[in-house]
């Protein structure tokens, strides 16, 4: 057999959310046992009360809540309904509670506003988990916050130790370039003109010892040949450690000519603008780590380019220095430069935000590739170490 249908009173005794009804005036026409409940009043002794006055008069900080303010009058007064769950209501006793409620208006036959049906729940414990997961919340942006600034803090860190280490390097660079100069460079000169003097002396020699001083004589010259062969040899091994050139005309005059070797090398049409005679070149750590980029970039250029030209523009504007270096070589894809194995980019990268700059570059295979070096002009020509 079915089970009859609740009534309607039975519906509202039923819910546990609590149910009330306004007439035109705010005054209660109906309440269920579980919005009584929850107002702390026998359901009985608030039928007819003004219910704003009642429950809702107001804010949660304890301000008065002009009743023609109220969204649940507004209800009928406007025949708008509305669903608000930042509110309270107020117990008998005086507390309050959060609530979520909405409030719907009632018509009549004619269409007209008789009043409103509010629905409310207590929403004290949802009120208090969203605290709650707001404070975790809190607590996890909070250690986001330590952690990411700990990682700022040990990156600058490694960025201040990296340049550091680059700074001792070039100081060594310099020592060393600077010991094969004078010790080195001092006895091969030296050997080499013994050498040419035991080679003319030998062209003076007796007859009688002709052929064995025509054999020494060639020994001579071969060991000649291999002294300025070793002279070559410890003058680039010099420029590669510390450029002579850098020290003595300056950084603008050591790019142009890095960037001839490099045209003569691999054979490219080298197409240079770069005039600055009214601009103070920068030396020391500035200088240095500009020229090294440079070096680098031309490295790459002569080793996979493939290229036939080369155009090097060099402008300082503004207090920032502009090195453009393009060729029209096979060009690469940016998966290329940006492979974790391209440790000659990171390099430059690296150097490049040493110096409070930043290097862009930009290719396409078949369409050549360009590398743009914006630095920082330093306040004052350094001196160099």
């Amino acid at each position: 057999m079915a089970a009859a249908p609740l009534l309607p009173a039975q519906l509202l005794a039923a819910t546990g959310e609590g149910v009330f009804g306004v007439d035109i005036r705010g005054r209660c026409t109906f309440i269920n046992p579980a919005g009584a409940r929850m107002i702390g009043l026998p359901a009985g002794t608030i039928m007819g009360r003004n219910m704003h006055a009642l429950t809702h008069h107001s804010h949660a900080d304890g301000v008065p809540y002009a009743d023609a303010d109220c969204p649940i009058f507004r209800a009928f007064r406007h025949g708008t309904g509305c669903r608000i769950d930042s509110e309270v209501f107020w117990r008998q006793d005086g507390t309050a509670f959060p609530v979520e409620y909405t409030s719907y208006p009632l018509l009549g036959a004619d269409g007209q506003p008789q009043g409103a049906v509010v629905t409310f729940v207590d929403i004290t414990e949802r009120r208090a988990a969203t605290l709650t997961l707001e404070a975790s919340h809190a607590a996890l942006e909070a250690r986001v916050r330590e952690r990411t600034q700990a990682l700022h803090e040990a990156l600058r860190q490694q960025q201040a130790l990296s340049a550091h280490s680059e700074q001792i390097r070039e100081q060594e660079r310099t020592r060393i370039a600077r010991e094969v100069h004078d010790e080195l460079g001092s006895l091969l000169v030296a050997l080499k003109l013994d050498v040419k003097w035991m080679e003319k002396r030998l062209a003076t020699a007796g007859a009688q010892t002709q052929a064995l001083h025509a054999t020494l004589q060639c020994k001579c010259q071969a060991m000649g040949h291999l002294i300025e062969q070793a002279v070559d040899n410890m003058g680039r091994i010099i420029t590669d450690l510390r450029p002579s050139l850098l020290d003595h005309q300056g950084l603008w005059a050591a790019l142009e000519w890095q960037a001839q070797e490099c045209a003569d090398k691999s054979e490219l049409r080298l197409h240079w603008d770069g005039t600055l005679q009214d601009t103070p070149a920068p030396a020391g750590r500035f200088a240095m780590g500009v020229f090294r980029i440079f070096q680098e970039i031309l490295t790459n250029v002569a080793r996979h380019a493939q290229a036939s030209e080369l155009h090097v523009q060099l402008l300082c504007q503004d207090r920032q220095l502009q090195l453009r270096v393009s060729d029209n070589g096979r060009g690469m894809e940016q998966r290329d430069w940006q492979a974790p194995q391209a440790y000659g980019v990171m390099g430059m990268h690296e150097r490049a935000r040493q110096l409070g700059g930043l290097l862009h570059i930009s290719s396409q295979p078949g369409q050549g590739s360009c590398l743009h070096l914006q630095v920082p002009l330093p306040p004052d020509p350094e001196t160099a170490p």
